[in-house]
């Protein structure tokens, strides 16, 4: 089981880098097809299914997928293991059968997890309660399950760009903090380091809410129309924070997707018009 996992997660990776779409550390899709963008899941498995059924991908070839977050939350051991690992591995399968259409970009709890820092969810530590996850299921090969894991995280790229200027990132920098986000982390390969506070990874992946005028200057600054992002929570499934920016929630019974076609011009009122409810998918 140990080795199946690890093999899995060695897989996703070698998948993640060479994805021929992928140019650095972003995902460049074409200007056909559609776009379908899942905000923060967290382990609720059920909207990760309803995800899928959805995007129903084997009928449609020229559709892309966006994931993120997927680890930290849902389902526990009988003593509080986290067990969104699993979602992760299944997640992980569903790139491996459409490569070329499925799309697992960063977040900030995958940081944490790469770099071992704490993080808060519920009133509890993630990454202490994975780790237990993984003991639980793993025993004396856990050393190994991690090491593959966090491979796999820091595999991952840091957002997804649209030939009509849409840009898909877990988060972008806060306006304290984007004096220290250096955009050549876009073009080169990613260390542990980068994930590390101020690391530029960090930096990306923990912003929240930026002001209209950073917006702007990232906008400029990545040629960005609008930004659809996750990381900051949304009871309602999404919210519009910005002239030029949605966010998105996936991790519960309110969560929201946006599906969007690739072609042709699209903003953030285009976007906002394209949020649909995760409930409404059987």
């Amino acid at each position: 089981m140990a080795q199946a996992t690890i093999d899995l997660f060695a897989e996703g990776s070698e998948v993640n880098r060479k994805s021929p779409r992928r140019q650095g550390n972003v995902v460049y899709l074409p200007d056909q097809g559609s776009l379908v963008v899942a905000g923060d899941l967290h382990g609720h498995k059920r909207n990760f299914e309803r995800i899928i059924n959805y995007a129903d991908l084997s009928h449609h070839p020229d559709r892309h997928v966006v994931l993120q977050e997927i680890i930290h939350g849902g389902p526990q051991t009988a003593t509080g293991g986290c067990l969104s690992y699993t979602l992760l591995l299944e997640a992980i399968q569903y790139k491996l059968h459409y490569p070329d259409q499925v799309h697992l970009i960063m977040g900030n709890h995958d940081t944490a997890y790469i770099t071992g820092a704490e993080v808060m969810k519920d009133s509890r530590e993630m990454n202490r309660a994975l780790s237990h996850g993984l003991e639980t299921a793993f025993g004396l090969d856990v050393d190994r399950v991690e090491t593959a894991f966090k491979e796999f995280l820091l595999s991952q790229p840091l957002a997804v760009k649209t030939e009509n200027c849409i840009w898909v990132s877990h988060s972008l920098p806060s306006d304290r903090l984007v004096d220290q986000f250096d955009a050549e982390i876009l073009n080169r390969e990613l260390t542990v380091e980068d994930c590390d506070k101020p690391g530029s990874v960090y930096v990306l992946t923990w912003g929240r809410r930026m002001s209209q005028a950073l917006l702007n200057r990232m906008a400029q600054t990545l040629g960005a129309e609008a930004f659809i992002l996750g990381h900051q929570a949304q009871p309602e499934g999404w919210g519009r924070a910005g002239d030029n920016l949605i966010i998105l929630a996936s991790e519960h019974n309110h969560g929201c997707f946006i599906h969007i076609n690739l072609d042709g011009y699209c903003n953030a009122d285009h976007l906002e018009k394209a949020v649909r409810p995760l409930s409404s998918i059987l």
